[in-house]
């Protein structure tokens, strides 16, 4: 058997195991969403993505054609695992209600969202949605994420834990606004530390239940009842 090492006495090195077009396509997306995330869609460049992946910038081109298809593709993966992710937390926190004030926690929105973070791209799709190249993925995953917040919502109603006459769909697309534009609110809001759990508080509030309204009170005396007194003749 014929020795694998150098005349040094260094082990060769191993050959790199060949992938497949699916494990090639899913490492150049994870490289891709680590790229886009730090820097930006606009700042990104394909030849950061290649050399995380460890290929020639052309491979990246290949597979995905342009940097806008990358983009789409890498907000298409991010959007598609949010419905696990969702089911996931669902253990945590039942009822519905209180995954939906879970997903709203200023606390939890600060760990999905920081500088780097893969979610940081959604605030940034957001931004995007008017771009002719990058609108229509934007648009897509937006619609993604309602859905699967509308279908939060339905739980919720069938819990008794948001108010039945609430359309789930604008429910969704409320709280979807609220998270969208955290990131201004964070970079213009004064006292955030105050203000912003008060906001996700108030979207909170426009979808709680009803109170019921309290019976009338019939031990209340009445004016007209015979306990009164007579008025003298």
């Amino acid at each position: 058997m014929p020795d694998r090492t150098t005349q040094a006495g260094q082990a060769a090195p191993a050959r790199r195991r060949r992938l497949t077009a699916a494990q090639r396509r899913e490492s150049i997306l994870g490289a891709a969403t680590e790229v886009f995330a730090a820097a930006g869609y606009r700042a990104a460049k394909m030849s950061d993505v290649a050399a995380r992946v460890g290929v020639s910038e052309p491979v990246i081109f290949q597979n995905f054609g342009t940097k806008d298809a990358l983009f789409a593709a890498v907000l298409d993966r991010l959007a598609s695992g949010i419905h696990a992710e969702l089911e996931d937390v669902a253990g945590h926190h039942s009822p519905a209600a209180a995954l939906l004030a879970h997903i709203l926690n200023p606390a939890t929105e600060r760990s999905h969202h920081a500088p780097g973070s893969p979610y940081a791209l959604f605030a940034e799709a957001a931004v995007l949605v008017a771009d002719p190249a990058s609108g229509e993925p934007a648009r897509r995953t937006a619609r993604v994420i309602t859905s699967h917040l509308a279908d939060l919502v339905r739980s919720a109603q069938a819990e008794g834990g948001i108010r039945a006459g609430i359309d789930p769909e604008a429910a969704a697309w409320l709280l979807l606004s609220v998270l969208s534009a955290r990131p201004l609110r964070a970079a213009a809001m004064p006292r955030p530390s105050r203000l912003e759990p008060a906001v996700a508080a108030l979207a909170l509030a426009a979808l709680a239940p009803t109170p019921p309204r309290p019976s009338p009170d019939t031990t209340a005396p009445d004016s007209t009842s015979s306990t009164a007194p007579h008025q003298q003749k």
